[in-house]
């Protein structure tokens, strides 16, 4: 982008008892399901084929805060294994005028702990006026809208 206008940062870090990383990353990884609890996704496609579960390399679009679909891509895939955290992000852009220019990644990190324990640390950076925008808003519609 043109200069940074805008970034925005968000990061979120849980601790649960009584669940796997395997159990976590199913719901991550599975977008079949996505619309059904997070209610700021819409219209997930896979313009390449592939999908609804998502890989390295894949290639989706969908739609959030009422933004145009965005294109996106997952760089990192890594499942969790035994002593192996699950890494997973994805990148999106909306490109255009500044007002609408949008440069997204979102990653997690999801790992087993000692004592039937899983830490699900998500974070996400924006770059762009419409990201601007959102932070802006109060109450900030990103927060609740977490995944």
């Amino acid at each position: 982008m043109d200069g940074l206008d805008v970034l925005g940062k968000l990061e979120n870090e849980v601790v649960v008892k009584g669940l796997s990383a395997a159990q976590v990353w199913r719901f991550l990884t599975d977008t079949s399901k996505r619309e059904g609890y997070y209610d700021n996704v819409a219209d997930i496609s896979f313009p390449e084929g592939g999908g609804p579960a998502l890989k390295d390399g894949l290639v989706f679009s969908f739609g959030t805060f009422g933004f145009p679909p965005l294109d996106a891509l997952v760089p990192e895939f890594q499942a969790p294994a035994d002593g192996v955290p699950g890494r997973l992000s994805w990148t999106a852009k909306q490109d255009g005028a500044p007002a609408e220019k949008l440069d997204v990644l979102h990653a997690w990190l999801v790992e087993d702990l000692p004592g039937g324990r899983v830490r699900i640390l998500t974070q996400e950076t924006q770059i762009g006026q419409p990201a601007a925008a959102l932070a802006g808003e109060r109450p900030n519609p990103m927060l609740p809208g977490r995944t």
